[in-house]
């Protein structure tokens, strides 16, 4: 008799015996995107572009690697290494086309307080003088940036369990306004804690709850330390940083390269800097000794692991979330898909990997991705030649930045977080569509204000899951229509060519975010499923949604008229901003199919939020108040398209029912509202 444990192990061999060469290729092709585009990789055409950005990059991964590594209480050389291994891993693994990951203000904050929590500066232990023969640098830099390290360790295991958790089919409970109000917050600590650069003043490190407050009123007790140079060479510098970025944002369309600002300011102020001896005559800080080359890899220190565990869940978290909102936001941008749950692996493996080269924690950074947009990147590839420029850096031109003032690197911080900073606009955006997620925008941010951005992320999940808990079960519940339910004016028979390509789809349910990604999904498998078939149906069938979910079937597709698409929304009792962005992507996704959508029995919050929206343009109407009044539209609108066509006989308007002849009549009159207006006309 074969025992269990052998009959186990005869089965792990047979399984392992079943894997084809098929199915490992198949596992490296998912696992491994950079197999997909690299063979397919356009040289001729997306080379150029993918330079061009690569350059750009590689100048503003230099100047925020240099100043993110300030901010996370290490020497400004690591923030170096941080701009060149997380990108290589991240290019291998990641999904983003345009995602440019690096080191990222709002990971190097949380990173700083397990540091100076660590190895705090005024420690007495260690001097400057006291060499640790790694890169030439002292014991105490060294052991700072180790704690680092053991942070984006840690953080990037975290990550890679959750990737091994399928934990990337959860992000649905990462709404927008829940990371808007996080990310925005964190940028305004991150400002915060840049206020003793640019004023030049000698503060200790706050951190803590409600350290926000207490490091502004350490600054109003001490006002008169403030550095009257350093205040007005930061102010210049933010004034110039802003005045050339604005016009570059201007202009981006007549001018294919922007105005690299950034390395001019550092150029300029660091040669101000050595020729006025600034270090000495007026006291300012400047970055110091930057060693050549790279280091060899060492294991991060296991023995702090257990001290850092929140610092490590913050990076985790933060990171991600930041990181995976730009992915995201890049795919509808220009059309493909991200994997929720390889980017886990991806950030993961671009924490883990570097922090064996003395790297600070890295995820993607808004005004990077935002570089690539506006410069025409076309795949990572620009992020690799990115790579080979900071190489370059850091083997030659690193140590020529010795005399840059930190308050200049605190100016390209502050400014660097605009587009983070702007996201206090949307609140008009939330108020007008939803007053709900408006509240918990706010609440959020003031949670990442009084405590930190790991703290009001999961305030903010927990708050929008109550909220949704709540209001569903007051949610009233909406009988299933059938499709012999639907009063038409006209028999079938008698305008069967114009209920052609008709597809009626009763949302049942709130629309909101814990449904809207499945909604979306699932609307899309019936249009690309219709697509693929080429018979015509002729009547109408109703395909109910309940919780996101669809069932029934859809009218087959038909290649000499254009589909329409009615969202029958009376069931639609509640929606958040969520639900309403993606009924806006359905619009727009359909309308790049030439798919026409109209939207029945929609309440007057639902069409005020959508129109707010922006992204309603079209020339007939979009809202009618019922089914029936949608289908006459259509009828009348083809009807009409074959008068201009072919002209109207005597023959055509005698073969013409008399109610579709009185609704034209009612068109020409202006019973039926036009442009984005609720249709209607009297019987």
């Amino acid at each position: 008799m074969m025992t269990g444990a052998k009959r186990k192990r005869s089965t792990v061999w047979r399984k392992i015996q079943a894997v084809r060469f098929e199915d490992i290729k198949a596992w490296c092709m998912r696992r491994l995107p950079i197999l997909k585009w690299v063979p397919v990789y356009n040289w001729k055409e997306s080379l150029v572009p993918d330079t061009v950005s690569g350059m750009m990059l590689a100048i503003q991964q230099v100047t925020q690697g240099l100043a993110f590594a300030a901010l996370s209480s290490v020497h400004p050389v690591f923030g170096l290494y941080g701009s060149f291994f997380p990108v290589i891993v991240y290019a291998i693994f990641g999904m983003g086309r345009h995602v440019a990951t690096g080191t990222f203000a709002l990971t190097s904050l949380i990173s700083a307080n397990a540091v100076e929590r660590l190895v705090p500066s005024v420690t007495t232990n260690f001097t400057a003088n006291n060499n640790s023969g790694i890169l030439g640098l002292s014991e105490f830099e060294m052991q700072r940036i180790g704690v680092a390290a053991a942070v984006s360790f840690l953080g990037g295991i975290i990550q890679v369990a959750m990737f091994m958790l399928q934990l990337g089919r959860a992000t649905f409970l990462l709404t927008e306004p829940v990371i808007s109000a996080m990310t925005t917050g964190a940028a305004t600590h991150v400002v915060t804690s840049q206020v003793k650069y640019l004023l030049g003043m000698k503060m200790p490190y706050i951190s803590g709850p409600l350290g926000f407050f207490h490091i502004y009123a350490y600054v109003f007790e001490n006002i008169r330390s403030v550095q009257l140079e350093a205040l007005l060479l930061s102010l210049l510098s933010i004034v110039v940083l802003v005045l050339v970025k604005e016009l570059n944002e201007k202009f981006q369309r007549d001018i294919k390269v922007v105005l690299p600002i950034d390395l001019l300011l550092i150029i300029a102020t660091s040669i101000a800097c050595y020729y006025a001896d600034m270090e000495y005559v007026y006291g300012l800080e400047v970055v110091g000794h930057i060693p050549k080359g790279l280091p060899s890899p060492k294991m991060p220190p296991m023995n702090v692991l257990p001290e850092v565990v929140t610092e490590a869940f913050g990076v985790a978290l933060v990171g991600y979330v930041a990181s995976l909102a730009l992915a995201q936001g890049s795919a509808k941008k220009f059309k493909y898909t991200v994997d929720d749950n390889q980017e886990f692996l991806a950030h993961g493996l671009s924490n883990v990997i570097p922090s064996f080269f003395f790297c600070i924690p890295s995820a993607a950074a808004m005004g990077r991705t935002a570089l690539l947009y506006s410069t025409g990147a076309k795949t990572q590839m620009a992020c690799l030649i990115s790579c080979v420029l900071i190489l370059v850096v850091i083997y030659a031109i690193g140590p020529l930045l010795y005399w840059l003032p930190m308050c200049v690197l605190a100016s390209i911080i502050v400014v660097g977080l605009k587009g983070m900073l702007m996201q206090f606009c949307d609140l008009k955006k939330y108020w007008n569509v939803d007053k709900i997620d408006w509240s918990i925008w706010v609440s959020t941010y003031v949670f990442t204000i009084c405590f930190a951005a790991n703290v009001g992320l999961l305030y903010g999940i927990v708050c929008t899951i109550v909220i949704v808990i709540f209001r569903f079960p007051r949610a009233k519940t909406l009988n299933l229509k059938n499709v012999k339910e639907v009063e038409y004016k006209y028999k079938a028979e008698d305008n069967c060519e114009s209920l052609k390509q008709v597809k009626i789809i009763s949302v049942n349910n709130p629309l909101v975010f814990l449904n809207a990604r499945k909604f979306h999904a699932d609307l899309i498998k019936i249009i690309q499923k219709d697509s693929m078939s080429s018979q015509c149906e002729q009547n109408t069938l109703l395909c109910p949604f309940s919780n996101g979910s669809c069932h029934g079937e859809s009218v087959q597709s038909c290649h000499s008229e254009r589909c329409v698409l009615i969202l029958d929304c009376s069931g639609l009792n509640f929606f958040d901003y969520t639900g309403v962005s993606v009924l806006l992507q359905i619009y727009m996704d359909c309308k790049n199919r030439h798919i026409n959508v109209l939207l029945a029995h929609c309440k007057a919050s639902l069409i005020k939020a959508m129109q707010y929206g922006g992204y309603l343009e079209s020339e007939n109407p979009v809202f009618f108040e019922s089914i029936s009044s949608a289908i006459d539209a259509i009828q009348i609108h083809r009807f009409t398209e074959t008068v201009l066509a072919h002209g109207l006989s005597s023959n055509h308007q005698d073969e013409m029912p008399s109610d579709l002849m009185h609704l034209m009549d009612c068109q020409i009159t202006g019973c039926s509202a036009g442009g984005m207006g609720v249709a209607s006309c009297p019987p």
